[in-house]
């Protein structure tokens, strides 16, 4: 059977630990047997951030602006202990964050389902995406320790020096603590298209929620410029496309969510989407079954798993011994990536393909076949627990049927 022919590269982001000794297996057991891959290859574990003062991670980042797709292997975001244990020049930063400003992108996150893994919510009969805005709020913020006796204010200094000023709060006779936080116009603005570009891409309605009738500028700011964008860019495209933009408060989505089967794209403001995408996660059943996806507002795509580097898993291999670490995740942002691929360069060879790799996946999971952590959340009768490599030779028989 001859091999799949691609025309233009997608971006290869190598990471860090034991996702990187699954990146390999993945490559050589599922996909270059298949494809003739092409890929733009940059090297983002640690070791090679470290040597390149994290030049790699912005080299990687402008070539994904470049050709449009990228896939990412997760990476470690060091600590103090990485400092010593890899003998680090600086913390460096989080490689996601840096790519993340540099596509200015927003993050949707959305669970892979499978017979057998009930989520913790049982009318959750589809899949909810979470879309984070990566910018701003309390990731960006300025913080104090305030002592009785101080009066905080918020004051803005216009560009011919004019002073604006409100009172935050007297602290006459009792300590304190204050925060000041901030967004952009021009990132709110991305984040809403980003969102409105993905819910066409996926056919899927999507949810906005804030708080605005608490926070009447700050938190209105985003409903606002979300609605003005809809209204004047993509009302015509969603009503042709038959999906709904809906926006409610933050606490009446939250209720809706919990009473809904799911199947749409709910979109949160960046401390918001932190934690209702590892709610929504766990309560889908694991971590590992989650893709992530970062959309630029331009359309540019870069495909990971949702979760981390898998250290305790790495530190056996290392042992020599055997893992049953799942790479379900992994392998979506794989198929994700050349999907996306595919379609950008019309190649519906490539597009089945990963429609087919997906499919083989979830059958030889719903046909028992799985790493531990599945096997311990399935309810299926006849289970068989699998280690890393076996799980994806397994999956490599049902793909050959498919093909």
């Amino acid at each position: 059977m001859a091999k799949i022919q691609m025309k233009t590269p997608l971006v290869e982001m190598d990471g860090d630990e034991m996702t990187r000794i699954i990146w390999k297996m993945i490559k050589d057991i599922l996909l270059t047997p298949y494809i003739d891959l092409k890929t733009e290859y940059y090297d983002l574990g640690l070791e090679r951030r470290n040597e390149t003062n994290d030049q790699v991670t912005v080299d990687s980042a402008n070539a994904t602006k470049k050709y449009g797709v990228a896939v990412k292997c997760a990476t470690i975001t060091p600590n103090a202990a990485r400092m010593t244990e890899y003998d680090l020049k600086e913390m460096w930063k989080s490689p996601n964050g840096t790519i993340r400003a540099m596509l200015d992108g927003t993050v949707f996150r959305t669970p892979i389902l499978v017979k057998g893994i009930t989520p913790y919510i049982p009318t959750w009969t589809k899949p909810i995406t979470i879309a984070r805005h990566a910018y701003g709020d309390i990731y960006k913020n300025v913080e104090m320790q305030v002592k009785a006796g101080s009066k905080a204010e918020l004051v803005c200094t216009d560009k011919d020096g004019k002073e604006t000023r409100e009172l935050i709060y007297d602290f006459s006779n009792e300590d304190g603590i204050i925060q000041g936080v901030h967004n952009r116009d021009e990132s709110i603005a991305s984040f809403a298209k980003a969102c409105f570009n993905y819910a066409l891409d996926m056919k899927k309605d999507i949810w906005f929620a804030t708080k605005d009738t608490i926070s009447k500028k700050y938190d209105h700011r985003f409903k606002d410029i979300f609605q003005e964008i809809y209204d004047n860019e993509y009302k015509e495209k969603f009503e042709a496309a038959g999906i709904e933009y809906f926006y409610t408060l933050i606490d009446d989505a939250v209720a809706r969510v919990i009473r809904s089967n799911g199947g749409y794209i709910w979109a949160c403001k960046n401390y918001d989407g932190d934690v209702m995408s590892d709610m929504v996660a766990t309560a889908y059943g694991s971590l590992a079954m989650m893709t992530s996806v970062l959309v630029s507002p331009d359309g540019v795509y870069e495909y990971e798993a949702a979760h981390g580097t898998v250290q305790r898993h790495y530190y056996k291999h290392l042992k020599g011994e055997k893992t049953s670490t799942n790479s379900v995740a992994t392998l979506f942002a794989w198929t994700g990536a050349l999907r996306k691929r595919g379609e950008m360069d019309g190649l519906d060879d490539l597009i089945k393909f990963a429609d087919n790799l997906e499919k083989a996946t979830i059958q030889t999971i719903e046909e028992g076949v799985m790493t531990g952590d599945l096997a311990a959340l399935s309810t299926l009768e006849n289970k068989q627990k699998v280690d890393t490599e076996e799980f994806l030779l397994a999956v490599n028989e049902r793909l050959q049927k498919l093909m």
